[in-house]
């Protein structure tokens, strides 16, 4: 897999919130937690 493909944030934000959910099954979990592993870096605010 090519370094520069992200999760859009709309996955991202998704994806987070299956990792939150206890109902999640851990497939569920995985699939999400590889998601947020490619979402982009958040900038920090000064």
């Amino acid at each position: 897999m090519p370094k520069n493909e992200k999760t859009s944030k709309s996955v991202a934000s998704k994806a987070a919130k299956i990792l939150k959910d206890p109902k999640s099954t851990k497939v569920m979990k995985s699939v999400a937690a590889s998601a947020l592993t490619q979402a982009p870096d958040k900038k920090k605010k000064k």
